[in-house]
């Protein structure tokens, strides 16, 4: 493996654990092109996470839309990237919506709804879905609508899990809609009324998550053997997130939660155990909910064919 890719992969390790977990089930091409993609996209996510500035970040931003408009840029990272996306004949609208998604952090206050909740988590999220689909050697088109939907899962997942976190950088992702007008401080410290707001809305994120997770599972008969079982571990080990924010009382604003090495192996093994057991988990070429991509269905992947 060259020095650039043992990066990729010690960035995946150290950020990102339940995918470094499951990236042990991928065959080694597959394991090593996706600690890339996961390298790049921790790289946009920290300019947008760490920036000081948020005008300075957009246009740093900017210029790495430009740079994989472009194919050329001085930065290793996004370079390594643009490299991915020509060895793979990956297609730019994915990668350009990711930054476009990210970008939309630096003046995030509180999404507004249910429709754009579903939006944001498609660009930072549902986009990184069709990229694996490259990365995975995945062939039919019919597979980017399901890959979109794991996508999303996870980043409502991610939502859930981040609450507090997130307030404290003043931004607000579970929807007004559903949350009300409460205000990052608010969600830090919140009264008894305000508390029960909070684990409503975030009960109810983690339901609807359930249903992307759902969808995107089924899809994965259109994955190579060689990469099946590492998506399988990994969507069932970032949804036991959910199920650890559960016994939280769904409390996320004052913690963080984390599942535990021993708990994600027998998530895994118990994941395998009922994937192999249940034919039904193996239906060939599964109909694809559209509701789920109402509020999406104008976006790039969610009404591809073959």
């Amino acid at each position: 493996m060259t020095p650039a890719k043992d990066q990729a992969l010690a960035v995946l390790k150290s950020h990102g654990r339940s995918f470094y977990f499951a990236s042990h089930l991928l065959a080694p091409k597959y394991r090593a092109r996706a600690a890339r993609l996961y390298a790049f996209c921790r790289y946009v996510d920290d300019v947008a996470d760490e920036a000081s500035d948020p005008l300075l970040a957009t246009q740093e931003l900017d210029c790495i839309k430009s740079a994989i408009q472009s194919g050329h840029t001085d930065q290793a990272c996004v370079m390594d990237m643009i490299a991915l996306m020509q060895e793979l004949a990956m297609p730019q609208a994915p990668v350009l919506s990711l930054i476009e998604g990210i970008q939309s952090d630096l003046n995030m206050q509180h999404i507004q709804d249910e429709r754009h909740l579903l939006r944001y988590a498609y660009q930072v999220a549902g986009t990184v879905g069709l990229m694996m689909c490259e990365v995975l050697d995945v062939q039919p088109k019919q597979a980017w609508p399901f890959a979109i939907d794991l996508g999303i899962a996870m980043q409502l997942t991610n939502i859930a899990r981040d609450v507090g976190q997130d307030a404290r950088l003043g931004r607000i992702y579970l929807p007004a809609t559903w949350l009300g007008s409460m205000t990052a401080q608010e969600i830090l410290s919140p009264n008894a009324q305000q508390a029960l707001s909070l684990q409503a809305s975030t009960k109810r994120l983690l339901t609807l998550a359930k249903e992307y997770y759902q969808s995107g599972l089924s899809g994965v008969v259109y994955l190579p053997p060689a990469a099946r079982y590492s998506i399988i571990v990994a969507a069932h080990v970032y949804g036991e997130i959910g199920q650890t924010i559960a016994q939280a009382d769904y409390r996320s604003w004052d913690r963080r939660a984390i599942v535990s090495q021993p708990r994600k192996v027998l998530c895994a093994t118990s994941a395998l155990i009922r994937y192999a057991l249940h034919p039904s988990l193996r239906k060939s070429n599964p109909d694809h909910a559209r509701p789920l991509h109402q509020h999406i269905q104008d976006c790039f992947g969610t009404n591809a064919t073959r």
